[in-house]
C-alpha cells in the first residue's frame, strides 16, 4: 500500500473530521502538526476561578482551565461554548478577543505542540458544579478556586498571572 492509499484508508475510518477524530488518528496528528486549542478562564464575580481536575499521561494530575481541541472548520466562538457546554454542562459570556497565545512545547511527542488562545469568561457565582458521584481527585472535578492552586498542571502554569487575582 503506497501514502496515497494509506490516505485514503484512513479517512474512511475517520468520518467527519468536525465531529473529531478517533484517538488513534488524533494522537498521529499531534505528532506531526501542532494542535490549537482554546482555554477558559471562567471567572465569577468575586474573582474566583473555575477549575476542572485534570488526571492523564500527558498533562499529569492537578486543577487545569478547562478547554479543547479545535475541530476542522470550527470557529473560535464555536469550539469556546462546546467546551463550555461539555465540560462546565452550561454556557458561559465570554469576550471572543483571546488575552494571551501561547505556543507549548512539550517533551513527548504524541500531544507535544500547542497553538493555546486564552479567553476571558463569566459565569455567576451562583453555579454550583454538578458533581455527583465525583471525588474531588476525579476526572473532571469542577471547584471553584479564590486563588491559583499549587497544584496546577504543570503545562498551564502559564496562566498564572491570570488566575491570581
Amino acid at each position: 500500500m503506497n501514502i496515497d492509499e494509506s490516505i485514503k484508508f484512513i479517512e474512511k475510518q475517520i468520518g467527519d473530521p468536525k465531529l473529531g477524530l478517533p484517538e488513534e488518528v488524533f494522537f498521529f496528528a499531534s505528532r506531526i502538526v501542532p494542535m490549537v486549542n482554546v482555554d477558559l478562564l471562567i471567572k465569577d464575580e468575586k474573582k474566583r476561578i473555575l477549575l476542572a481536575w485534570r488526571d492523564d499521561q500527558y498533562a499529569g494530575a492537578g486543577w487545569h482551565v478547562p478547554g479543547g481541541i479545535v475541530r476542522y472548520k470550527e470557529n473560535w466562538e464555536q469550539r469556546v461554548r462546546k467546551v463550555a457546554e461539555m465540560e462546565i454542562g452550561m454556557m458561559v459570556e465570554f469576550d471572543l478577543r483571546p488575552i494571551a497565545f501561547n505556543q507549548i512545547f512539550l517533551d513527548h511527542k504524541t500531544r507535544g505542540h500547542f497553538i493555546s488562545i486564552l479567553f476571558r469568561c463569566f459565569l455567576s457565582g451562583k453555579f454550583i458544579p454538578k458533581n455527583e458521584g465525583l471525588k474531588q481527585d476525579d476526572v473532571g472535578y469542577l471547584r471553584w478556586h479564590d486563588t491559583c492552586p499549587k497544584n496546577l498542571v504543570e503545562v498551564q502554569k502559564i496562566y498564572r498571572k491570570f488566575i491570581k487575582r
